[in-house]
């Protein structure tokens, strides 16, 4: 979400259960400017907010040149004092997943992890059941990194790929129809495309390559992990990911403004495939 737009937006989408009080959101624009001059980034925006037991962690990144690769996270608990969000460590992308606790609020605080003999989320076997630790701080980037490279989204068309390799925003886009905007095809996955470079070629009669270097979000598995629903007679359509419930992508039909926001306690529903498809 756009620093620009974090007043209006914040107000608009607490209709629709994503609540950040008044206050707070006055503090964030505030806050957000201060971190962009700090940094001279060019665009700063609000990621969202991870709930935890004693203090909720806001999360925020900014970019100087590319809106992709360039991507530098920050979080606060407090919304006015900012620390630089690590990278998410190869331990702690192992251990968060297996972490059922709620966030305590406390970067420093160091959890224990139980792993039983028949876990293979170490890629090894286990003869014994042994205890490992992850610092919050450490959960809390691979959290971030793993909501992002599953449900962050934007409208097709809303990214541009020069031909030098940066992407950065298009300053042409003019939004999504209302019709293209209840296609999910036409939201793509906001992080380095998995998929090969000809995957849309082959699906799409429109392609360019400029718009369209990103994942679509009709790929995801399993079919239906996303729901659209559209807001205001259809100027607005809300994408809500099942798999991390509390992500939003908005986009307002036929105007350049969209974005998404998570606000949530960082867990992930593992058991969507049976939920949606029963046996």
């Amino acid at each position: 979400m756009n620093v620009d737009s974090i007043l209006n937006s914040l107000d608009i989408l607490g209709h629709f259960g994503i609540i950040i009080s008044t206050e707070e959101s006055m503090v964030l624009y505030n806050s957000l400017l201060l971190l962009q001059n700090e940094n001279h980034f060019r665009k700063i925006y609000f990621w969202g907010r991870i709930d935890g037991i004693e203090r909720d962690y806001y999360i925020v990144y900014g970019y100087v040149k590319d809106a992709l690769e360039g991507r530098i996270y920050y979080y606060s608990t407090n919304c006015v004092d900012w620390g630089l969000l690590p990278l998410p460590t190869e331990n702690g992308k192992i251990l968060t997943p297996l972490c059922t606790t709620k966030f305590l609020g406390d970067p420093s605080n160091v959890e224990e992890i139980l792993i039983d003999k028949d876990e293979t989320a170490l890629g090894k076997v286990l003869h014994a059941s042994i205890m490992r630790r992850v610092k919050e701080e450490d959960r809390l980037s691979a959290t971030v990194y793993f909501i992002s490279e599953d449900a962050a989204a934007v409208p097709r068309g809303a990214l541009f790929k020069r031909p030098d390799g940066v992407v950065v925003e298009n300053l042409n886009f003019e939004g999504l129809s209302y019709l293209d905007s209840q296609e999910i095809k036409c939201f793509l996955h906001y992080r380095t495309p998995r998929q090969k470079w000809n995957t849309n070629l082959l699906t799409r009669t429109d392609y360019n390559y400029a718009f369209d270097f990103l994942d679509t979000l009709d790929a995801d598995i399993p079919e239906g992990c996303w729901t659209i629903q559209e807001h205001d007679s259809g100027s607005m359509v809300l994408l809500q990911s099942l798999y991390w419930p509390g992500l939003v992508v908005y986009h307002y039909t036929d105007t350049p403004r969209y974005g998404f926001i998570y606000l949530g306690n960082g867990q992930k529903v593992l058991d969507l495939t049976f939920m949606l498809n029963p046996l």
